[in-house]
């Protein structure tokens, strides 16, 4: 796309930058400039002149010798000149002695131009050269009233009336301008037009932005009176607007709009296709103009081709249409493709009287598949291809409706026939500017960014925290596009370097695998092997395991293209692997197994399945053979302090597994929240799973534990002070476990309890039945003193006196 500056300063008045200037800072903002070209770079000395007097060269029949006017106050120079086409008194641009034109008269362009010096012609002084549109730099196509062969005229053309002469040519000309060529993405489809470049100029800059105002037009008649319209497929086009001109007035467009539109690379045509491109180049909306004398019933359609159909487009050119194709048509036939070109059945001619302007949104996939199925591509249908907003089509007719009745082309019909089935609404974004600032790493306060905003039209509603977000702004939908809107108005080049924040994992594992290594490397310390088992299973598990009918371990995701029954659920729980390796095991002799696996569970979050379930990692052990329930648990505790859990974990017996042996389980707590079971395998489920000898398994959930790990590391100096310790042995009911001992001794301790450990459990002879003993080594020691007999005395009668409560005695 290519703008001229000297439009976009039409809406930032205050706008005053070079080229590069424009370049660098629009490029930084967001708007890449791919580069620019100034117009008259290769012009230099060219003012307006006007022919005095004309006589035959002495020695030279083509030539003639030219006295020309140069200043206002009455200076004239001699040219001499091989042009047929001037005639005195003809006011034309003259390059003076030591400037410089851009080529030759044939075209071509010389790289810094061709440099103009006094001199002699046949033996005639020349001091100067007066120039064609070509020289200029320019064409006949961008300029329509130039010659096709001779020296561009002024004075043949009524726009120019009134230009001083020795005034600048080239400013005269419209080429003292600058045009910019950007690099713009699809998903700012506001920046397609002048105007959407403009706001993005004015907030760059820091400059205010005045786009045009569009006032209502029209007579006091209705356009519904002219024209109906009707669209069949709202999926292909959401928004149709027509209005009705009359009593038509064709005529060259003023230079001012032949000029912006020639910058862009748009050939001037006459007023009403001028007007029509030059909106499409301000809105970024194409519009199409019909005669409406050729709208058969005073109707449009909207609606699909017919397979088989065949349209005679503008080019001259017939196309085979089929339904995929949106078609305008009326009551008869169709008039023209919609969104890429009209119909030879329904153009302007110069015979128009009453004028049929559309103004439409379609659907940019659409367009782009047929133009590409019709091997058409034109500026409308690159425009329409990329999204446009409904919203302005209204505007931009309107705009169009305005520049008619301001150039006198017409007189514009009353009101417009809109057809808008769903308006598109704003969107309303939550905005945390704390979040903004953490991601930048700046410490811009809130109504800085909301300032930023406002720059480029986004509002802020200060009751809800959200920015309401204009329908044309596509591209905006989210926090993070939030954000790139405060970066790039504060300036990329200003933002800080700061650190990354969180745990870097460069060169090593991430916290998760850590874990999970440490639970690998530990099991393998005490001889446990890994295992790895299908997330696959049977329904029949279940059953194997006596878990209950209505327990929700049942409620399992099915497989739904199973490779059989064996294999038809996802697993929630991993013991069934474990089991049958242990069992296979077994039945091949292996003696003292153990085994490990780290493995997921898949936990559904509702039925029916809505969503993915819950995935969660389970570190499994399962052993036989030497070693018991208490050898598996100093493994899972070794463990859970490798990896930092060094708060207190407790056991409770009431688990309640089914698999498990009911007197001979328990959950693993810590921190209050259960992160896993341990337990001696239940009989029963050893018998369905075939292992002869007690079996027993450990389950951790790693989120549980992940969640409450840490590898920080505390270190404190070697005490000052020495230790007391004391030995107790007590003998208590079976049913008194060493977890509810250890609670009153650390109950009762006090802050000189360092520590404490069981040492001795027995059951025998020597107990009565239905008693243990069991005997704990207790260890006190203070920071700040040497302890004295008398402090560790009083802490010991505590202790005793809360065992006693749970019916502990000291054992004689």
């Amino acid at each position: 796309m290519n703008t001229p500056l000297s439009w976009i300063k039409a809406y930032v008045p205050d706008l005053d930058v070079s080229g590069q200037e424009y370049t660098d800072g629009m490029t930084l903002s967001g708007t890449k400039v791919e580069g620019y070209e100034k117009l008259d770079a290769d012009l230099d000395k060219i003012v307006v002149g006007k022919i005095l007097k004309i006589e035959r060269h002495p020695d030279a029949d083509k030539l003639i010798v030219c006295q020309v006017q140069i200043t206002e106050e009455g200076e004239t120079v001699q040219i001499v000149t091989g042009a047929p086409n001037v005639k005195e008194g003809d006011i034309v641009p003259v390059v003076l002695d030591g400037g410089r034109v851009a080529g030759g008269h044939d075209g071509s362009k010389t790289p810094g131009g061709i440099k103009i010096k006094k001199g002699k012609l046949r033996g005639i002084e020349s001091c100067g050269m007066m120039c064609s549109i070509e020289e200029l730099g320019s064409s006949k196509e961008m300029y329509p009233d130039a010659p096709d062969n001779g020296i561009y005229i002024f004075s043949d053309n009524q726009a120019y009336d009134g230009i001083k002469i020795g005034s600048s040519a080239i400013s005269v000309l419209g080429l003292d301008d600058i045009v910019f060529e950007y690099e713009i993405t699809s998903n700012r489809v506001d920046c397609f037009g002048v105007i959407g470049i403009a706001r993005e100029a004015a907030a760059t800059f820091g400059k205010s932005f005045q786009p045009p105002f569009v006032k209502t037009t029209g007579n006091n008649e209705n356009a519904g009176d002219y024209i109906s319209v009707d669209i069949q497929d709202k999926d292909l086009c959401s928004r149709y607007v027509a209005r009705i001109v009359k009593n038509i007035k064709l005529g060259p467009s003023p230079l001012w709009m032949q000029r912006r539109l020639a910058a862009c690379g748009i050939r001037p045509i006459n007023n009403l296709v001028d007007i029509t491109n030059y909106v499409m180049e301000e809105y970024s909306q194409p519009m199409h103009a019909y005669d409406l004398d050729l709208v058969a019933g005073k109707k449009i359609i909207v609606r699909r081709g017919k397979d088989g159909e065949k349209f005679q487009t503008l080019d001259g050119q017939v196309r085979k249409i089929d339904s995929s194709i949106l078609m305008i048509c009326d009551a008869e036939k169709p008039v023209g493709i919609a969104g890429i070109m009209g119909g030879e059945n329904s153009k302007i001619t110069d015979d128009v009287k009453t004028l049929l302007f559309e103004a439409a949104c379609f659907n940019g996939t659409n367009i782009r598949l047929s133009g590409k199925k019709l091997g058409l591509r034109t500026d409308a249908a690159a425009k329409f291809e990329k999204g446009l907003d409904p919203n302005t089509a209204m505007e931009a007719i309107n705009r169009a409706c305005q520049l008619i009745e301001e150039l006198g082309a017409g007189e514009v019909v009353g009101g417009a026939v809109d057809i808008y089935p769903e308006v598109r609404q704003s969107k309303r974004i939550p905005f945390n500017y704390e979040r903004t600032n953490k991601l930048l790493g700046t410490s811009l306060d809130k109504q800085t960014m909301i300032g930023y905003f406002k720059m480029i039209d986004l509002d802020y509603d200060e009751t809800t925290g959200e920015v309401i977000v204009p329908s044309w702004r596509q591209d905006v939908e989210c926090q993070a596009d939030l954000n790139e809107e405060v970066a790039r108005f504060y300036g990329y080049a200003n933002i800080p370097t700061t650190l990354p924040t969180g745990e870097a994992t460069t060169g090593k594992l991430s916290f998760k695998l850590r874990i999970e290594n440490m639970a690998r490397n530990i099991a393998e310390q005490f001889g446990f092997n890994e295992g790895m088992n299908y997330s696959f299973e049977s329904p029949k598990v279940f059953d194997k395991l006596l878990i209950p009918a209505d327990d929700k371990l049942r409620n399992t995701l099915i497989i739904s293209n199973p490779l059989g029954e064996d294999f038809s659920i996802m697993r929630t729980i991993s013991l069934n692997g474990m089991l049958e390796s242990l069992s296979t095991n077994y039945n091949r002799r292996n003696k003292n197994v153990r085994l490990y696996e780290l493995g997921s569970i898949y936990l559904p979050k509702a039925f029916p399945v809505t969503e993915l379930p819950d995935e969660r990692m389970q570190f499994t052990l399962g052993m036989y053979g030497e070693g018991d329930f208490f050898d598996l648990k100093g493994v899972v505790e070794e463990y859970l302090e490798k990896i930092g859990m060094k708060k207190l974990i407790s056991y409770d017996p009431k688990a309640g597994k089914s698999f498990l042996h009911p007197g001979r389980q328990a959950n693993i707590i810590y921190d209050n929240i259960i992160i896993g079971y341990i337990g001696e395998v239940h009989p029963d489920v050893l018998d369905n799973y075939d292992i002869g000898e007690k079996a027993y398994v450990a389950v951790l959930d790693i989120p549980e534990v992940v969640s409450r790990a840490s590898f920080d590391v505390k270190y404190e100096g070697i005490a000052k002070y020495p230790a007391i310790s004391r030995d107790i042995s007590m003998v208590m009911p079976k049913t008194i476990l060493a977890g509810d001992v250890e609670a009153v001794i650390r109950k009762n301790g006090g802050h000189i309890l360092e520590s404490y450990h069981l040492f001795d459990v027995y059951e025998g002879s020597q107990i009565k039945e239905g008693y243990k003993s069991m005997a704990y080594s207790i260890s006190f020691r203070a920071k700040d003193r040497t302890l004295e007999d008398k402090d560790v005395t009083e802490v010991m009668k505590k202790i005793l006196d809360g065992l006693s409560k749970l019916g502990i005695e000291l054992r004689q």
